[in-house]
């Protein structure tokens, strides 16, 4: 239950074509994330799985069957949108048991689904109240419920954190992980963030204008990116990048290092610098030297007491340095 399969799948709009021709297979249970600049296509590439936009080309399977035309209600997919949309007038218990209600469920299997979704999502005392005196988080629980109670096949959520503050990002982030462990069911998610992506995924899809660069785990994509693109979207802070003929010393176009793969001294190294800003962030600290090579990232231990105007040594550690030639490709 819940295996997605896209084959040579296109989308245009008018002459425009925003996705050419794309594979794609999602296995059952598996949390998978699309990730990519605005206007990549990744939530574009979402509704066509949704039934929520028409493929231009190409087939769209569910489960091994052939669900290209089909609406949305007949995928058994249940999408959880970024503005949550609930129905205002109507209780928590009434929002959650809609999908229910219009499928014209019987009473007493309403009643459990949605007493089962509340004590999944902590919403038991909230079932009486209505949207508006609930929190951004809670909020989204009640979308996430609603979605619950139909059983899908699978989840597709659309930048559901995107309207949270950071704190509730951070707490959401971990909910809905969670939440994929206890229901084992397969779930697609988009998001703009790459730290997001990172830490709640097992495979993730980066976009970039409507074309996949890389799908793979997160370690994977962090320790072997295929392209300079992905190695810049994936990791923060991002990879440096320097060209010129020091990326000719290692026979490449240009050479990545990142932040967290960089040590400095005050005393000796290979590239010299001077410390722009340093951004303290208690256990780390974030440094932006410049060099002759350009301004360079650096992440180094909170403790360490440099500040601007500060002179530093950079040394990359070689053996973490990746290699990209003049098209943007990882050298071997």
């Amino acid at each position: 239950m819940g295996q997605i399969e896209l084959k040579g799948v296109t989308k245009r709009f008018g002459e425009v074509e925003v996705i050419p021709p794309l594979d794609l297979k999602i296995d059952e249970g598996e949390f998978v994330v699309f990730v990519g600049p605005s206007g990549c296509g990744k939530s574009t590439l979402l509704r066509l799985i949704a039934g929520l936009e028409d493929v231009s080309g190409g087939v769209i399977e569910i489960d091994g069957t052939e669900a290209t035309t089909l609406p949305p209600a007949k995928r058994r997919l249940a999408m959880v949108f970024q503005s949550y949309a609930l129905y205002p007038h109507m209780s928590v218990k009434k929002n959650i048991a809609f999908p229910l209600k219009m499928a014209k469920t019987d009473p007493k299997v309403i009643e459990e689904k949605v007493a089962n979704a509340a004590s999944i999502l902590n919403l038991t005392d909230y079932l009486d109240r209505r949207p508006g005196q609930l929190s951004g988080g809670q909020r989204q629980r009640v979308a996430i419920g609603r979605a619950i109670v139909r059983e899908p096949a699978a989840f597709l959520f659309d930048e559901p954190l995107s309207n949270l503050d950071a704190a509730l990002r951070v707490n959401m982030r971990l909910e809905i992980s969670e939440l994929h462990q206890s229901l084992g069911t397969t779930m697609i998610y988009v998001t703009h963030d790459q730290v997001e992506a990172m830490t709640m995924a097992d495979k993730i899809v980066v976009l970039q204008a409507g074309r996949i660069e890389q799908v793979g785990s997160p370690l994977e994509l962090y320790r072997a990116p295929r392209n300079r693109f992905v190695a810049g979207f994936i990791g923060s802070p991002k990879m440096n990048f320097v060209e010129g003929e020091e990326a000719a010393k290692h026979n490449a176009h240009a050479i990545g290092i990142r932040p967290e793969h960089i040590e400095v001294s005050t005393t000796e190294g290979l590239w010299q610098g001077k410390v722009g800003v340093a951004e303290h962030l208690g256990s780390d600290t974030f440094l932006h030297v410049t060099t002759a090579h350009g301004v360079i990232n650096v992440r180094v231990g909170g403790e360490m007491g440099l500040r601007h105007g500060d002179t530093v040594w950079l040394t990359p550690d070689a053996s973490q340095m990746h290699r990209f030639d003049a098209k943007g490709l990882a050298l071997a």
